[in-house]
């Protein structure tokens, strides 16, 4: 049985996007900052090795049937212009280790995972998903300018990978999803002041998890391979390109 290995999944859009693919009858190994169990293995982020662990833990426990990566798992924290120097860069570069740099890591092993095995009968390797954001095009508050930049870097990852690896059968996808109702954008939508944000959105309200979830599953699993290097938006109207 082959497994699909996603990022982020204790909660949130991870969460919801474990549990769509698993009714759809795949395997999912989760991935968690914490506290690891027998289906969730337990890896944070911030510590540059930490990547590396969780990818060879997968393999052990797929046996080395890993047929897609969702690099779903994010650091959405406010920083102020006015922090200290070393206050401001420090939360820069977290940010970026967890949302484009860790994201980069398990794609670059994956690939070259894919590489090493037979095309199945579709002709494709592996697929990639991307979680990125609507920040990635339209920017972010004055206080994201990490954030806004670690999901422009993975976009740009993305349309790369795709690019490079396509005639080998390695597939890649993005999807930029506006405000989602989780609890990372929660406290944002509130700092910001909460129905008062909504107003910017044509539809009227944020997305759900599972609405994100349900994108997720489609590019891992139903996207035909001529749609590789596609970027979904799920924003509600908010950033139409």
């Amino acid at each position: 049985m082959s497994y699909i290995l996603v990022t982020g999944s204790s909660r949130g859009i991870g969460a919801a996007a474990q549990k769509a693919l698993e009714e759809r009858g795949l395997k999912v190994i989760g991935h968690r900052s914490r506290e690891g169990n027998e289906s969730t293995i337990a890896a944070d982020f911030a510590d540059p090795l930490s990547a590396q662990m969780l990818w060879n833990e997968a393999l052990e426990r797929s046996g080395g049937d890993i047929v897609a990566v969702v690099n779903n798992a994010g650091l959405f924290e406010h920083n102020s212009l006015d922090c200290s120097d070393i206050e401001w860069l420090d939360r820069w570069e977290d940010t970026l280790r967890i949302n484009l740099t860790a994201a980069a890591q398990l794609s670059r092993f994956a690939v070259r995972h894919w590489k090493r095995h037979l095309a199945g009968k579709s002709g494709e390797r592996g697929r990639l998903v991307h979680v990125a954001s609507r920040a990635a095009y339209r920017g972010d508050s004055p206080a994201h300018w990490h954030y806004a930049a670690a999901k422009g870097g993975l976009i740009a990852m993305h349309k790369t990978i795709a690019r490079a690896y396509a005639p080998e059968g390695i597939l890649s996808f993005a999807i930029t999803p506006g405000f989602t109702d989780t609890s990372m954008a929660g406290d944002y939508l509130q700092s910001r002041g909460g129905a008062g944000l909504l107003a910017d959105i044509p539809l009227g309200r944020v997305a759900t998890p599972e609405e994100i979830a349900s994108i997720i599953t489609y590019c891992t699993i139903d996207a035909p391979a001529s749609m590789t290097g596609a970027v979904i938006d799920a924003n509600g109207a908010s950033f139409v390109r």
